[in-house]
């Protein structure tokens, strides 16, 4: 959630910044800035109101004691008529602050003055490319046919299972799977991330202080009976390990990793798009967060990108780095680089990854703090990228690397696997 101060004094500002993710209520600016003098404006009456009452009150005591009971009678109905005005106007305090957060929620964070001013996709930024393109024969299958061939996962005995979108691994497949997962964690930790194996369920309290909630809803599973929603990513619950607590600077950056499987309803799209494993409600992924210092956010986010973009290269994947236009952009990110690797069989780019700095907006969402040298309290920023989700990984492992005996794996992944091919 953007900070009221913010909006406040760069009223300007921040309908200019809005405009770039195509937000089209500017109006509500105006509206929130409205609602905030009329907050404040009733704070100050509402603490002025209870100062004179605390004085009546004091004064009540100092009347009594000098047998002044008239006057102290009178004291007290003056303290009856202050707690009902008082009453009133912290009537009109709280409805007035539940406006003004509900009109705060709905704005999406303000994009960085590097982001794109596109509406699509197709308007992103190639900053970056990197890895070789494989030169496949005619007859080279995609990854849905080669899965068949070698029996590595069964689409229709998950759908009978649970529905479509949610995929079986079985045998060499779910190997594949289990080694990916190991070898990104090993290579989050040794890079100073700290493993967590969070819960795959949270709490509404957990989704709205990332930002699932309200925007994101509809693409969450829910457990309607208890309150709970499916985790879409590890970001939500390994973020929210830090909801509403106060650190100490000294113990900046908080560097964090997870593995988790992640659900999501969304529909998708048609065609090849949703084949095989390029779309799926069920999936495994390993995500890195940080908790870092204002001043270097933007720079960590930087180093984010590189720790990405090497785990690629180790891959031996063909990839692309995009920086995304305002359109494209997720509600809560100020800045955010997606990953794409080239999936040589299908002839098409694929998402596997998006390295994210979201500034203050989910940690003021969740309170969480650090305290200067000074022994201030201020907001931390927080970050987050995909390290790496796996099913179009394993995409592109296989459509890129068939040959007419077997798949090949990256030197990188064969004591992991058990061996060098599929």
């Amino acid at each position: 959630m953007l900070q009221i101060s913010f909006i406040r004094q760069n009223t300007d500002l921040v309908k200019e910044r809005l405009s770039v993710k195509h937000f089209d209520d500017l109006l509500l600016v105006d509206k929130v800035v409205k609602i905030d003098e009329q907050v404040r404006k009733l704070k100050v009456e509402s603490e002025t109101l209870q100062a004179d009452l605390n004085a009546a009150s004091k004064a009540i005591g100092l009347l009594m004691g000098k047998g002044e009971k008239e006057a102290a009678e009178q004291k007290k109905q003056e303290v009856i008529q202050h707690k009902f005005t008082l009453q009133q106007l912290n009537d009109q305090l709280n409805i007035a602050e539940r406006e003004l957060h509900d009109s705060m929620i709905k704005f999406p964070n303000l994009p960085h003055t590097s982001v794109p001013k596109g509406k699509s996709p197709e308007e992103n930024e190639v900053v970056k490319e990197g890895g070789i393109k494989p030169s496949l024969p005619e007859n080279a299958l995609p990854h849905w046919d080669l899965i068949k061939k070698y029996d590595l996962v069964d689409f229709e005995t998950g759908a009978k299972i649970t529905g479509s979108g949610f995929p079986l691994y079985k045998g060499k497949g779910a190997k594949l799977q289990r080694a990916l997962i190991q070898y990104f964690l090993d290579y989050n930790t040794a890079a100073g991330y700290t493993e967590y194996l969070p819960p795959l369920m949270v709490n509404e309290a957990s989704a709205y202080g990332t930002g699932q909630l309200p925007d994101k809803e509809g693409q969450m599973y829910h457990a309607t009976a208890d309150g709970l929603y499916l985790i879409p990513t590890a970001e939500v619950p390994v973020t929210n390990i830090y909801r509403d607590e106060i650190v100490k600077e000294t113990e900046l950056p908080i560097k964090m990793t997870a593995y988790t499987p992640c659900f999501r309803r969304e529909a998708g799209s048609f065609g090849s798009d949703v084949r095989g494993l390029n779309r799926v409600h069920q999936f495994d992924k390993v995500e890195i967060i940080q908790l870092v210092h204002p001043d270097i956010s933007y720079d960590v986010l930087e180093a984010m990108v590189t720790h990405v973009e090497r785990l690629l290269n180790h891959l031996q994947l063909p990839y692309r780095i995009l920086r995304l236009c305002g359109g494209d952009m997720s509600f809560t990110s100020a800045l955010t680089y997606d990953f794409e690797v080239f999936s040589a069989a299908q002839q098409k780019w694929l998402e596997v990854s998006s390295v994210s700095n979201f500034v203050t907006y989910q940690t003021n969402r969740m309170k969480i703090r650090y305290k200067n040298a000074d022994g201030k309290t201020q907001l931390l920023h927080s970050l987050n990228g995909s390290s790496l989700a796996l099913p179009r990984i394993v995409a592109c492992l296989l459509e890129n690397n068939q040959t007419e005996t077997g798949i090949n794996l990256p030197k990188v992944l064969h004591s992991y696997f058990g061996a060098p091919f599929i």
